[in-house]
């Protein structure tokens, strides 16, 4: 955290987001309104104040107007002098911004990883809107691209992909357990307990504006299996034990000495396993040892408080 710091604060930024525009390279250097238009984008994107350096074309045309005593050179002589350009300056100064090639404009921008209210998706959807209402560029002349864009897409797909999982998860869950115990009843009450330690999780995690990345997204699901594993064995020694006196509340007495204790115990140990990750130095082991810590402890206790409590209220078919 504190390199990515350094890096933010001191060298410009740490991923960069490319903005590529399309049929302007042959463009730019003879019309003067579109280098006023690529002055005014490069000025907008470097007022972000998520946003650390700013490299365009622009970046080279501003060094060569603070070169001419302030007076922009008119688009006859930067032609002249872009022809006349050494190949080898052409490649370090003007082709990683401008190709005639493919008739293409670039701008990085380096994102502040560490910036406090960073919203990654957020922040291209307001450039995009700044670029089409503001500065009157046509959406489909320019597209996003680079490692941040890349990692902001890969995000919101697991975003849309963890509330998609989550809900078919349960399904499929609820239809093994159809298989396992043989009743439709049992199989709900085992579910519906199971579904608090994923939510506490993500409602924690978002009280505490902790975001969603590769790490903190796994824990969800990794608390669902966690509660499911539990509630299988609880409730396989619950017909175990209901066999023998078809009483619902002694059976889940009975279950609670046996295999309620071992379920307990288990929790115990592994969540103070995780807690060790608390001393990690690195931030992502921290959250995902407290949430999985987190996540054993709520698994452990709704699978020894509510579903007991739902298998006596509701009586369900007990195939023995």
């Amino acid at each position: 955290n504190q390199g990515l710091n350094f890096i933010d604060q001191e060298l410009g930024g740490t991923i960069p987001l490319e903005i590529v525009f399309d049929d302007l390279a042959s463009a730019y250097w003879a019309d003067e309104g579109l280098r006023e238009d690529i002055h005014q984008v490069h000025q907008y994107l470097d007022s972000i104040d998520s946003v650390g350096k700013v490299l365009s074309i622009d970046t080279f045309m501003q060094l060569l107007i603070e070169s001419n005593n302030g007076k922009a050179p008119n688009g006859f002589l930067l032609m002249i002098g872009k022809n006349q350009m050494p190949e080898f300056a052409k490649s370090q100064v003007l082709r990683p911004h401008i190709s005639d090639e493919t008739d293409q404009l670039r701008f990085v921008a380096r994102i502040k990883e560490t910036y406090p209210t960073l919203d990654r998706n957020k922040l291209i959807n307001d450039i995009n809107e700044k670029l089409v209402e503001k500065f009157g560029f046509n959406p489909e002349s320019f597209h996003f691209t680079g490692s941040f864009t890349l990692y902001n897409n890969l995000l919101q797909s697991l975003f849309d992909s963890q509330i998609k999982t989550i809900a078919t998860v349960f399904v499929i869950i609820f239809v093994m357990f159809l298989f396992i115990f043989r009743s439709t009843s049992l199989a709900l009450l085992a579910v519906i307990p199971n579904t608090i330690p994923s939510l506490l999780i993500l409602g924690t995690m978002g009280l505490a504006n902790i975001p969603l990345d590769l790490m903190t997204i796994t824990i969800a699901a990794i608390a669902i299996g966690i509660g499911i594993d539990n509630a299988i064995h609880y409730i396989n020694r619950f017909q175990v034990e209901f066999a023998k006196d078809s009483d619902y509340l002694a059976s889940m007495y009975r279950t609670h000495g046996s295999i309620g204790l071992a379920i307990f115990y288990t929790a115990i140990t592994v969540s103070i396993g995780f807690l060790v990750l608390v001393l990690s130095n690195f931030i992502p082991s921290i959250y995902f040892g407290v949430f999985m810590a987190i996540a054993m402890l709520s698994a452990v206790l709704v699978n020894l408080t509510l579903l007991p409590k739902l298998l006596i209220t509701f009586k369900p078919k007990i195939n023995h």
